[in-house]
């Protein structure tokens, strides 16, 4: 079975070297591999001395790379809303699209880079496709857009044909401003239907994995902590963490050696965090990672593990199990505290807010006119109380 990886963390900690390096083991192995940049800031070329660009290419046997161009793929494969935000952003967007390029709203261009590699994996062409992901904020927005829009759109979507028939003549005589045509509307349903297949293949273990690349500094394991927390909250299978750049041991130097112990300090701290995922130990390379021979010999000795593709990983995340009164639902929050989890209950929905993220739930039916009657967090695990008016009696 075909699987896609997720090699994300914070800018600057060699995610893409680690994502190139992957893909040069699976190809190794006899799999047929893509390996995918979904960074706006594409270094795939300059990591293999290549050119690479908007279309798959082969680099070597079972080793193909692509650098996802969200734009074209919105004019190529999207026309319908390509012509609708065009249309809806005035006369800019119509500036815009006649000189043949595309309007595209802020943090939109993420969503059509996931939907991509939906369709590479449905494809049934390649056995791996490791996704080399921006930084670690950017995906976390990446990852939590597919439910995001899907909320809206099922919310708004019956709403919004019926006020875009109606609306559509006074928009045109009053304000000059084409509203989406019934063939944008839908392309926006079967956009909202691909959104939902797109949420169960990234959250399935059997078919997705996400591993985070950090480097033992105090900046990037808060980052890393938080990271981790955030995509458990949002339910992503997090199957292994590689902590790179580490300073060998004795290097005759008092400069790097006194990095060395602070570094040491660092590697603890992730390894007491991160005791349910398998950590990897990548040393720090004397050479930069340039050209295929430097990323095999990254992947030789970095990345040497059995299991390195086939990870244990937890699925015990939100879980609903009848209690007196009424059910409870369990999700894993990891490094999450008391004070930073705020829940809220809204008809048939349940809002999480961890810090600047939050997370809408929509709740079985068999809790419609619950009330909720506590949320604590205890031991990297946020149970939610439901009672039901049959309870109430």
């Amino acid at each position: 079975m075909s699987r896609i990886y997720i090699i994300t963390g914070k800018g600057g900690v060699g995610k893409t070297s680690l994502a190139a390096a992957h893909a040069v083991r699976s190809a190794r192995e006899g799999h047929n591999t893509l390996l995918v940049s979904a960074d706006m800031a594409h270094n795939l070329g300059d990591i293999f001395q290549t050119k690479a660009g908007g279309y798959v290419q082969e680099l070597a046997p079972c080793l193909s790379v692509l650098e996802l161009d969200p734009y074209m793929l919105m004019r190529e494969e999207y026309p319908n809303i390509n012509k609708t935000i065009s249309n809806l952003s005035g006369t800019v967007g119509a500036a815009i699209d006649s000189i043949g390029e595309t309007y595209m709203i802020p943090g939109l261009e993420n969503l059509f880079s996931l939907l991509k590699i939906r369709d590479l994996y449905l494809s049934g062409t390649y056995d791996r496709i490791i996704v080399d992901c921006a930084p670690t904020g950017e995906t976390l927005s990446l990852l939590k857009l597919p439910e995001l829009l899907a909320w809206y759109v099922e919310k708004f979507s019956p709403v919004g044909r019926t006020l875009t028939r109606v609306l559509t003549p006074v928009a045109r005589l009053r304000y000059r401003m084409e509203l989406p045509d019934k063939a944008a509307m839908d392309e926006i349903g079967q956009l909202y239907t691909k959104l939902i297949k797109l949420q169960d293949l990234l959250k399935n273990p059997d078919s997705s994995r996400v591993r985070l690349v950090c480097i033992p500094e105090r900046m990037v394991v808060e980052e890393t902590r938080r990271s981790y927390m955030y995509l458990n909250l949002y339910h992503y299978p997090v199957d292994g963490v590689f902590i790179n750049r580490i300073l060998p041991d004795h290097t005759g130097s008092s400069f790097m050696e006194n990095w060395q112990r602070i570094q040491k300090g660092y590697l603890e701290e992730l390894e007491s965090v991160f005791t349910e995922v398998p950590i990897t130990r990548i040393p720090w390379f004397p050479a930069e990672i340039r050209g295929m021979e430097a990323v095999e010999r990254l992947s030789r000795e970095a990345l040497s593990e059995n299991d390195l593709f086939d990870r244990p990983v937890r699925t015990d995340n939100e879980i609903y199990a009848p209690i007196e009164g009424g059910y409870s639902l369990t999700i894993r929050v990891p490094g999450a505290s008391q004070e930073d989890v705020e829940v809220f209950m809204r008809e048939m929905d349940v809002d999480i807010r961890i810090r600047n993220f939050m997370r809408s739930i929509p709740l079985p039916g068999v809790l419609r006119g619950a009330q909720m009657t506590s949320a604590i967090v205890a031991d990297g695990t946020l149970t939610i109380c439901f009672r039901t008016k049959e309870a109430d009696g």
